[in-house]
């Protein structure tokens, strides 16, 4: 029997002011994206920076940020589960709710970068296994459905609880029933439950580590100077968990604040997480390390410009800023207890975000600006990238929709396991008795 208490904090709330507020924003900022992308249909991708030289620009750093990002579903659903730290409970279904909507954003992000979206289905139909896009495709694709079926599988019991709660619409409580699938409670369903989020959790975390390494192989299977690296695949990897303990930081200070959970996400998880945060800053700061130093000693022709541009030249101030307050500064901050207090680390954690989109870009940019074959008599406009307004316009209205998919969801699930936690509960309880 679950506590009607319980019930009655973690179940989903309507809106407020301050929420509807907020998703009106959302709408808008998203509605000017889809704007923006229909003036690129109808004009092509000469609206954007982008040329011969800067093929890609922010649209497939925007898609490296949303498949790092998506990273965190594996991180804490997924390994910390395993792990049995129940400790991590309460931020299970934050995790996947982040997770579920960046990668649903990483695949349209794609389909925006595409000059004819009209030939998509030509990726399916005629992809060729040589092609590491393909690869992509097809890790994406699992990865979506793998996220989608974590998030459910784990609200199967609170859809139960949430259908004969009162106070919401008809069509609400009959889509709670339907999606509660006749769960009753029994032994065999809690068997079968258990079963199938242990095999899920399991086959997330493959799932997971392939998709940013087959993300980092678009880029390490090429010649170019900057991705000719071994590195990558280590190095994207860890460079998610970065990124996505960050968002996950940032939104348990957000919905705590905002729905009054702080009996649910205690400091404590703030001091766990924070002390998380330090140990993956350090790993990937090992990889950075590692993706600058073994060039600059080679020091070929092409590599010294790309290094030279990143450290000293145009892109050193973003280059510094990034490297500094992205990952120095949270692991020197993070050392002492009192910056992993909530509003401290939530501080330390937007910074980590905003800095880790900006490393994308930096992944991106530099190196499609410095080819290992120069062409010959181009414009000199082409010699540089800097996005149009319209870019970034969609990249706003991209980043706002992950943002708006994230807020519908909060609004009509319960942001923490409710059977889950009421069972961790009952557990420390007995045990302390």
């Amino acid at each position: 029997m679950i506590d009607s208490n319980l019930v009655n904090d973690l179940k989903p709330r309507p809106f407020g002011l301050w929420g509807r507020i907020w998703t009106v924003v959302l709408v808008i900022m998203t509605l000017i994206g889809i704007w923006a992308y229909y003036r690129q249909i109808q004009d092509g991708l000469v609206i954007t920076g982008m040329r011969d030289y800067a093929f890609w620009g922010i649209y497939i750093s925007n898609f490296v940020f949303f498949v790092a990002i998506s990273l965190v579903g594996s991180l804490v659903t997924a390994i910390l589960r395993l792990s049995g730290a129940e400790w991590s409970i309460p931020l299970t279904r934050i995790s996947e709710i982040i997770a579920v909507a960046a990668i649903i954003m990483a695949g349209l992000t794609i389909i925006v970068d595409m000059g004819r979206p009209d030939r998509l289905m030509n990726l399916f139909i005629h992809g060729r296994l040589q092609s590491p896009i393909i690869w992509d495709v097809i890790v994406i694709t699992t990865y979506l459905f793998i996220s989608l079926m974590l998030l459910y599988f784990p609200l199967i019991p609170d859809f139960a609880i949430l259908k004969n709660e009162k106070g919401n619409p008809g069509w609400i409580q009959k889509g709670y029933k339907r999606l509660a699938i006749n769960w009753n409670g029994s032994k065999l369903q809690e068997k079968l439950h258990q079963r199938g989020i242990f095999i899920l959790s399991v086959l997330i975390i493959p799932v997971a580590f392939g998709i940013h390494t087959v993300t980092s192989w678009l880029f390490a299977t090429t010649f170019r100077p900057g991705w000719d690296s071994t590195n990558f695949g280590a190095y994207f990897v860890s460079g998610a968990f970065v990124v996505g303990a960050g968002g996950v930081i940032a939104a348990m200070y957000l919905l705590r604040r905002h729905y009054q959970l702080e009996k649910y996400i205690t400091d404590e998880h703030f001091n766990k997480m924070g002390k998380l945060l330090v140990m993956l800053c350090l790993v990937y700061l090992y990889f950075n390390l590692n993706e600058y130093l073994i060039p600059a000693f080679k020091l070929k022709k092409e590599e010294e410009i790309h290094i030279y541009s990143m450290l000293f030249g145009h892109y050193a101030p973003l280059f510094w800023s990034v490297i500094g307050f992205g990952l120095v500064m949270p692991v020197i901050l993070l050392l002492f207890r009192k910056w992993r207090r909530p509003f401290p680390l939530f501080v330390i954690s937007v910074i980590v975000v905003i800095t880790s989109w900006w490393k994308r870009y930096l992944i991106v940019t530099p190196t499609l600006l410095h080819p290992s074959m120069p062409i010959q008599g181009v414009p000199e406009s082409w010699a540089g990238y800097s996005p149009t307004w319209m870019e970034w316009a969609i990249t706003l209205g991209t980043l706002t929709m992950a943002l708006l998919i994230i807020t519908i969801l909060v609004r009509f699930l319960p942001i923490i396991p409710i059977q889950e936690f009421s069972d961790h509960m009952k557990k420390t309880s007995s045990h302390e008795s």
